[in-house]
């Protein structure tokens, strides 16, 4: 005979109750970005190594046209030159973790998360770890001032300073009002290769303003795709960049001018210096940028823009750097 339907039927369980609080705060938890101590690799990743080829760019340049000047390899001038602009860099970069972090900027973040966003470092604790490198830069700064006897030049270190800390921090970040292109154009650029040279000859050829231009137009090229990247973001946070004035549109077209004028400037140098125009080669990397930022579909292949506009300018910078020294 067949079992009764009672008998056979399985007996349900407990339901389960409906998860309660907020659903949002609970996949944050679940997050692997947000939350638990920051570990080496945190800090590391913070100090964001993609961007550290722009501040190694201009000491090459500065450097080889330094060489024009006296044929002379000027080397722990070159390195206290090296550890100035490295040292800034990473010491903005943490400025701008803190800075955003605490205005809520990077709660929503597309790129890699930052560390007081996160809250795996405390907001003091990344402070002081700018204010470390800002130290660092200072320092190195000062020996380059008391060798080359010109204390006007302690000026231009602390507006290097002053500029690095207003990009995202204080009551009114320039980086918040699209001025952010203008300033690395000038100090990252400009300053950095110009400011190599001198300090090494107390001269400044026509080679190294050139060349502080290239650097410059590549370091700006840099901000527009992480720019472009967090554009979203941005705008919900009413941080008014560039790329959020101007749209993608716009931002692509002027990223394609970026990366192609320095390509230019190092032709026309090419005539002098036959060498330059291994420059050229440095579009391998350029070239990839630029089809990324125009067909990129979702916004972390930006990053991979990023990088490759990074690798561009260092390359491009040593072959100027050999183009010069040649």
């Amino acid at each position: 005979m067949a079992g009764t339907p009672s008998k056979n039927r399985k007996r349900p369980g407990p339901r389960k109750q409906p998860s309660r609080g907020n659903p949002q705060k609970l996949r944050e938890s679940r997050d692997p970005r947000h939350g638990g101590k920051a570990t080496l690799g945190d800090w590391i990743g913070a100090a964001r190594l993609r961007t550290l080829p722009l501040a190694v760019t201009p000491i090459l340049i500065g450097t080889g046209a330094a060489m024009i000047v006296d044929g002379l390899f000027h080397w722990v001038l070159s390195l206290l030159c090296l550890v100035v602009s490295v040292s800034l860099q990473i010491a903005v970069n943490y400025a701008n973790d803190y800075s955003d972090g605490i205005r809520g900027t990077d709660d929503h973040r597309v790129g890699p998360a930052r560390l007081t966003a996160s809250k795996k470092a405390t907001p003091q604790a990344v402070l002081t770890a700018a204010l470390v490198f800002f130290a660092i830069a200072a320092g190195a700064g000062l020996a380059l001032v008391i060798h080359s006897g010109q204390w006007w030049l302690l000026l231009v270190g602390a507006a290097c300073i002053v500029a690095a800390w207003f990009y995202t921090g204080g009551k009114r970040p320039y980086g918040y009002y699209g001025l952010g292109e203008l300033f690395v154009f000038v100090f990252f650029g400009l300053v950095a290769t110009v400011g190599t040279t001198f300090v090494q000859v107390l001269a400044v050829p026509q080679e190294a303003w050139f060349g502080g231009v290239g650097a410059g137009l590549l370091a700006c090229a840099v901000l527009l795709a992480n720019n472009l990247r967090d554009i979203d973001q941005d705008r919900a946070a009413h941080k008014r960049t560039l790329t959020v004035l101007i749209g993608r549109r716009w931002t692509r077209v002027l990223f394609t001018v970026l990366i192609l004028v320095p390509f230019v400037i190092s032709s026309y140098l090419a005539l002098f210096y036959p060498v330059a125009w291994l420059t050229l080669l440095a579009l391998l990397a350029a070239l990839p940028a630029v089809l990324i930022v125009w067909t990129y579909r979702l916004p972390r292949e930006l990053v991979v823009a990023l990088s490759l506009t990074s690798l561009t300018s260092v390359a491009y910078g040593a072959f100027l750097l050999w183009a010069f020294i040649g």
